[in-house]
């Protein structure tokens, strides 16, 4: 579950992203659908996750549901759902929060007032970069659209990952800010 726990990982910071543009503060939810390139696995290895999941016992199912409902996740066949939250001062300050993963570097490449084009990289152990684009249709929906690039087990792997975004509440309720709300 190595590779899918890295999608996840990336998945994440990618919807954060959506911080960077004007935006109501609190809870929001993202969907995210990801296809893996020609010649890639990783949509196999997505499915054998799933698979996974599906054949554990109901109490160790539960349990790792749980595990990725306190970050904010849940996965299913059409794709994969998180909800963050957006404090008032990362929607004021328009910057999207840093990774949550050591060894990363992330950039805003450019910015007008309805979209935001990004870059990052991370290095170290599954080193990963990529770059996408959100754009906001009002302060309580987006689109966004990402290439990543990964690399596992020494050989490259390339994922495009379609978002949308929608705000649901202005209370967070049990979701924190991620990297504590800076």
């Amino acid at each position: 579950m190595k590779a899918p726990t890295v999608l996840v990982a990336t998945a994440l910071a990618c919807a954060s992203f959506a911080a960077a543009a004007q935006m109501a503060p609190g809870l929001w939810e993202h969907h995210i659908q990801s296809k893996a390139a020609a010649g890639s696995d990783m949509d196999k290895k997505m499915a054998e996750m799933q698979a996974k999941m599906a054949s554990l016992p109901p109490d160790q199912r539960k349990m790792v549901e749980q595990m990725m409902a306190k970050q904010g996740v849940s996965m299913g066949a059409q794709g994969m759902t998180a909800r963050t939250c957006i404090t008032p001062e990362q929607a004021k300050r328009m910057e999207p929060p840093p990774i949550e993963r050591e060894n990363c570097t992330q950039d805003v490449v450019s910015r007008t007032s309805k979209s935001m084009k990004l870059k990052w990289a991370c290095t170290g152990k599954d080193p990963s970069n990529g770059e996408g684009e959100i754009t906001f249709t009002s302060d309580k929906t987006f689109t966004g659209h990402a290439i990543v690039n990964n690399v596992r087990n020494g050989k490259p792997d390339r994922m495009d990952m379609d978002t949308t975004g929608h705000w649901v509440a202005a209370d967070c309720g049990d979701v924190k800010p991620r990297n504590g709300g800076k």
